[in-house]
């Protein structure tokens, strides 16, 4: 997925917000609150583990591609923008992991 494809993805979904829930799969989720986007991003990342772990790559890209979808709808769910998670891992790079997690 190139960076256009998903900005236009998060664009999707923003605009897909408010929408009539039979509309569109994301308006419908959206319409359910937070709560279900969660549980539906939860599923996908456990259907991707279950993939990762089978090797089946085909599979485990097909797997991330939705839990990719699902975390920017439960993000736009909480009105946490595309833009605000880049912003983030762009103040994180450079930065070692290890060094980070002990801050925490």
């Amino acid at each position: 997925m190139s960076d256009d494809a998903l900005l236009r993805l998060a664009r999707t979904i923003e605009a897909r917000r408010g929408a009539e829930p039979g509309s569109s799969w994301t308006a419908t989720l959206l319409s359910k609150g937070p709560e279900k986007c969660a549980e539906k991003f939860g599923e996908e990342a456990v259907e991707a583990v279950i993939e990762a772990v089978r090797g089946d790559r085909d599979r485990l890209t097909a797997e991330a591609a939705d839990v990719i979808y699902h975390l920017l709808v439960m993000c736009a769910a909480r009105d946490v923008s595309l833009s605000e998670i880049v912003a983030e891992l762009a103040r994180r790079e450079g930065e070692s992991g290890l060094s980070e997690k002990a801050r925490r």
